[in-house]
C-alpha cells in the first residue's frame, strides 16, 4: 500500500525531475534508434501514424484525468468510487475511439494501404497502453505521490528503448518495428494499472461518481486541442510537402516535443495544489503558486532552448548523422518553442485550476484553427523551415490568448512574463549575432546570463534553497562543517 501521506510540492518536483529527465533521455535514445534505422519516407509515414495514435490516445481520456484531479481535491470524496468510475468511462471511450479512429484513417488514406496497415500494428497496442498508463499517472498525481507517477513513465521509456533495440539488432522490417513501439506502451500500461490496483480497490460494478460528467464537454474539447497542437504539423504538412520532408520536420520537432515533458515536472507538482487552493477559496495562495510556477517553468524553458538554438547542427549530426543534417536549421527555430510552451503551460493551468477551462479551450481552438492555415501557407512558401516558423507562431498566438484570459494578467506580465521574455530575447538575439560561429561560447555565455537572472531574483533563490534543503544538501554541508570543526 502507498503511504497516504502526501508529498510536499518540493518533493514532488524532485521526484518528477529525475524520473522525467531519465524517461526523456531514454525516449530521445529511442528516437535516435528509430530515425537511424528507418529511411526518411518510412519515418515520415511513422510520424503521421503516430500523430493519429496520440490523438486517439487522448480520446480514451477525453479530459477526464483533469476532472479526476478536480473532484479528488474536494472534501469527503471516496477515492475508490472516483477511480472506479474513471476506469469505467475510459473503457467505453477506448472502444468508441478505436471504432471512430480507424474509420477516419480508412476514409482519409484509402489510397495508401501500407499506411493503414502500419496504423493497425502501431495504434492498437499503443492506444491501449496510453489509456492504462494514464489511469496510473492520474491516480498518483491525485495522491500527490509523484515517485510512482515517474516510475510508470520510466518503465515505458525503458521498454521503448529495449524493444526498438531488439528490433534493430534482428533487422525487423519497419512494420514490426512500429508494432514493438506500441507494445512498449502496452507493457508500461499494465504495470501502471497493477500499481493502482495495489493501492485502491477498483470495482466496476459499484456506484458511479457523477461529478466526472460535470463540464466534461469543455474539458474534452480543451484536452483534445492540447493534444492536437503538437500533432498538427505532421497531419497538415503531409498535404503540402513530401513524406521525406515531413520526416525531416518530424526529426527536428520531436526533440523539443520530447524535452517539453521537462516543463511538465514543475507544472505537474503544482497542479493539484493550485486546484486545492482555489476550491478552498484561498485565492491569494492560488495567485502566489501560479506566479511561482510561471517563473520557475519559464527559466526551465529558457535553459532547454539555449543549447539547441546555438548548437542545432552539432546535435543533429551527433544524434542522427549527416543524412539528417537538413533538420538542423528547423531545430534551431523550433527550440524557441520550448520557452513559449513552458509559459503557456503555466498560464493554461492557472485558467483550469480557477474553473476557467472554457477560456483555455477557446484559446486552444483559436491556436489550432489558425495553426492549420499557418502551417499550410508557411510550408508551401518556405518548405521545412517555414513549417518550423509556423510552429513558433502558433505558440505565440496561444501565449497572447492565455494572457488575455487569465485574471491578474498585469501582475503576471510585470513580475515575470515581460521582464523574463524581454531579457531572454535580447540575450538570444545579440549573442547569436556576434557569436554565431562560436556555438559553444555562445551557449556558455547565455547560460551565465540566465544564472545571473536567478541570482538577482530573491524569490527564486529562496525556492532553490528550499529545494536543496529538501534534497538533503543542507544537511550534507552542515555535517561537513562539523567534521572540519
Amino acid at each position: 500500500m502507498v503511504n497516504p501521506k502526501k508529498n510536499s510540492i518540493t518533493k514532488n518536483i524532485i521526484h518528477l525531475f529525475y524520473s522525467t529527465a531519465l524517461s526523456s533521455v531514454l525516449n530521445a535514445v529511442a528516437l535516435i534508434i528509430l530515425a537511424s534505422y528507418l529511411h526518411s519516407y518510412y519515418y515520415g509515414m511513422f510520424s503521421v501514424v503516430l500523430a493519429f495514435a496520440m490523438i486517439m490516445g487522448y480520446f480514451t481520456d477525453a479530459g477526464l484525468s483533469t476532472i479526476v484531479l478536480r473532484e479528488g481535491s474536494k472534501k469527503e470524496v471516496d477515492t475508490s468510487i472516483l477511480i472506479s468510475s474513471y476506469v469505467k468511462v475510459r473503457l467505453v471511450l477506448l472502444a468508441a475511439t478505436f471504432l471512430c479512429g480507424f474509420l477516419i484513417i480508412h476514409l482519409s488514406h484509402s489510397g495508401n494501404p501500407e499506411l493503414i496497415r502500419t496504423a493497425y500494428f502501431l495504434i492498437i497496442p499503443m492506444v491501449i497502453g496510453i489509456a492504462l498508463q494514464s489511469i496510473g499517472t492520474t491516480y498518483f498525481q491525485l495522491m500527490e505521490k509523484m515517485q510512482y507517477y515517474g516510475l510508470i513513465r520510466i518503465v515505458s521509456a525503458v521498454g521503448l528503448v529495449l524493444t526498438l533495440s531488439a528490433g534493430m539488432i534482428f533487422r525487423i522490417n519497419p512494420l514490426m518495428i512500429c508494432t514493438l513501439y506500441g507494445i512498449s506502451y502496452f507493457v508500461a500500461g499494465i504495470f501502471g494499472l497493477y500499481l493502482v490496483h495495489k493501492n485502491v480497490q477498483i470495482c466496476l460494478s459499484g456506484p458511479f461518481h457523477k461529478g466526472l460528467l460535470q463540464n466534461l464537454g469543455s474539458f474534452t474539447l480543451g484536452g483534445l486541442l492540447f493534444v492536437l497542437l503538437p500533432q498538427l504539423g505532421p497531419l497538415v504538412l503531409e498535404k503540402t510537402m513530401s513524406l521525406k520532408d515531413v520526416g525531416v520536420f518530424a526529426v527536428a520537432y520531436r526533440i523539443p516535443q520530447a524535452l517539453q515533458q521537462i516543463s511538465f515536472i514543475v507544472a505537474g507538482a503544482y497542479y493539484p495544489v493550485m486546484f486545492r487552493s482555489f476550491n478552498n477559496n484561498f485565492l491569494d495562495d492560488h495567485l502566489r503558486h501560479n506566479l511561482a510556477l510561471i517563473k520557475i517553468i519559464s527559466l526551465v524553458g529558457m535553459a532547454l532552448t539555449i543549447p539547441f538554438y546555438y548548437m542545432s547542427g552539432y546535435v543533429i549530426h551527433l544524434l542522427f548523422g549527416e543524412k539528417w543534417i537538413d533538420a538542423a536549421f528547423p531545430l534551431k527555430i523550433l527550440s524557441v518553442i520550448l520557452t513559449f510552451q513552458a509559459i503557456n503551460i503555466a498560464l493554461a493551468d492557472g485558467l483550469t485550476t480557477r474553473g476557467l477551462q472554457l477560456n483555455r479551450t477557446i484559446v486552444q481552438f483559436i491556436s489550432a484553427f489558425s495553426g492549420v492555415f499557418v502551417y499550410m501557407s508557411m510550408s508551401q512558401s518556405f518548405g521545412v523551415s517555414g513549417a518550423a516558423f509556423a510552429g513558433v507562431m502558433i505558440e505565440v498566438i496561444a501565449l497572447l490568448g492565455y494572457w488575455i484570459c487569465i485574471p491578474n494578467r498585469w501582475i503576471m506580465a510585470k513580475k515575470v512574463i515581460i521582464p523574463y521574455l524581454s531579457f531572454f530575447a535580447i540575450c538570444l538575439g545579440s549573442i547569436d549575432y556576434f557569436l554565431d560561429s562560436l556555438p559553444l561560447l555562445a551557449t556558455g555565455l547565455n547560460f551565465i546570463l540566465l544564472v545571473f537572472v536567478v541570482l538577482i531574483d530573491k524569490e527564486s533563490m529562496e525556492k532553490i534553497n528550499r529545494y536543496l534543503k529538501t534534497a538533503g544538501f543542507n544537511h550534507y554541508w552542515k555535517s561537513k562543517k562539523t567534521e572540519g570543526g
